[in-house]
């Protein structure tokens, strides 16, 4: 039998992901309250400008007052698309302090702070939710926190920022540079006027720490993620790559040790060989890839960003979250208990792409053979062309540790027939 009281939602924001979450709200209420069992009623809606028009949505739901609305006393659910630190986090514990469960999309403050955050939804028998801060409408927390919590997950690879993967594909597709491919991103609405955070790996890197804690049952904060940006990526990296039957993506992943006595979490670009399933991910999509001890290697793939996906995420965890007020329980909370250690980027152990310029002469190779040896570092092939005195030269190594080829190519630079180092690229996936 439905209850007639409703369950009332108040909502922090109203862009692009805001709107849709109000416009679905509004549209599906009776779909939404068949499937939880009680009517879901949008109690208010917190803006910064309210002066702005936004189609679909009850203008007296409006106000900027987010302190008052989430401190009425009256609210079931707060959810908070209004992204950043402050006055997100501040906003959020108050709804926990009110009793009030909390659905979120917020990658940032949940890298950063979600410990604290799931610590006060526990103290105060709330629920937190947050499937849409990870890869928009593509189911991943809820598999990783629910599905597959009698398994053992020992690493997920992902492509988790839309913007990023556009790029690269258009570079990879047509042979435009960077900056071409990141123009026809901006013109299309995929890139921010300041695309810094895709570009440079910050909004991957949060996403990362978010889906190596719940995979791995540890903390991982944001700062434990090595992050690397795509930007010095180049159309010769591509040549190069082809040569070697790979693509090039900017990658988040998180891995068990192999002893299981830790995790690493990292960000950057890397050459996936294209028989990967991740290396035929297109345009802005996005797509995950978890290898787990009991289920084998499972793929997640779909629309990672954008207000209708985002908000189809949103309104899922709204749903459970009803439900579970309605039953009077809460969903899975943090799950740390395994307090494993996040390795630094100098113990990942990974193979390598890289291409020097070097002189053309006898012994070269000798000498860039030499140096890789000294430092352990074994190579797999070695590629040489050159004319009228220069040349290039790209060596793939087999696996080795972050550190040991960091060494390897500082005393590269040392040699007088080494001109420079062109690049280096990780090759993962294999």
């Amino acid at each position: 039998m439905m209850r007639t009281r409703p369950l009332k939602v108040a909502l922090l924001g109203c862009g692009v992901v805001g709107s849709e979450v109000a416009r679905i709200m509004t549209t599906h209420a009776d779909d939404l309250a068949a499937r939880i069992g009680a009517p879901v009623e949008l109690a208010g809606i917190a803006v910064r400008r309210p002066g702005r028009v936004r189609a679909g949505v009850p203008e007296e739901l409006i106000t900027t007052d987010a302190t008052a609305l989430v401190k009425r006393g009256d609210i079931d659910v707060v959810v908070e698309v209004i992204g950043g630190i402050e006055p997100a986090r501040t906003l959020i514990t108050a709804a926990f302090e009110q009793g009030a469960s909390v659905v979120s999309a917020n990658k940032a403050l949940l890298a950063g702070d979600g410990a604290a955050l799931h610590a006060a939804a526990e103290q105060h028998g709330a629920d937190l939710y947050y499937e849409a801060a990870v890869a928009g409408a593509i189911p991943l927390v809820r598999p990783l926190r629910e599905s597959l919590a009698g398994d053992k997950v020992n690493r997920v690879l992902g492509i988790v920022n839309g913007t990023t993967n556009f790029i690269l594909d258009k570079m990879d597709s047509s042979g435009a540079g960077y900056s071409e491919a990141l123009d026809e991103a901006t013109a299309l609405g995929y890139a921010e006027a300041d695309p810094t955070a895709d570009v440079e790996g910050f909004d991957a890197a949060a996403k990362a720490a978010i889906l190596a804690g719940i995979a791995f049952h540890t903390r991982v904060r944001l700062d434990d993620v090595y992050r690397e940006g795509m930007t010095e990526v180049t159309a010769s990296d591509f040549a190069s790559a082809k040569q070697m039957g790979c693509t090039i993506k900017l990658l988040a992943i998180c891995e068990r040790a192999a002893d299981g006595q830790s995790v690493t979490a990292r960000v950057h670009p890397a050459m996936i060989p294209l028989s990967h399933p991740l290396a035929s991910v297109r345009e802005a999509y996005n797509a995950v890839f978890v290898e787990a001890e009991a289920a084998g290697q499972l793929m997640f793939y779909g629309p990672g960003a954008g207000g209708s996906p985002t908000a189809s995420a949103v309104l899922g965890d709204l749903v459970a979250v009803c439900r579970n007020k309605l039953a009077e329980s809460t969903g899975p909370g943090e799950s740390a208990y395994t307090r494993l250690p996040v390795s630094p980027m100098g113990e990942v152990v990974t193979r390598y792409h890289i291409s020097l310029d070097v002189a053309d002469k006898p012994g070269v190779l000798a000498q860039v053979a030499t140096v890789f040896a000294a430092h352990g570092v074994s190579i797999d092939t070695v590629r040489q062309t050159g004319k009228d005195g220069e040349a290039s030269l790209v060596v793939v190594t087999h696996r080795a540790a972050d550190a040991a080829l960091s060494a390897t190519v500082e005393a590269l630079r040392k040699l007088d027939t080494v001109r420079g180092v062109a690049s280096i690229m990780r090759v993962e996936g294999e």
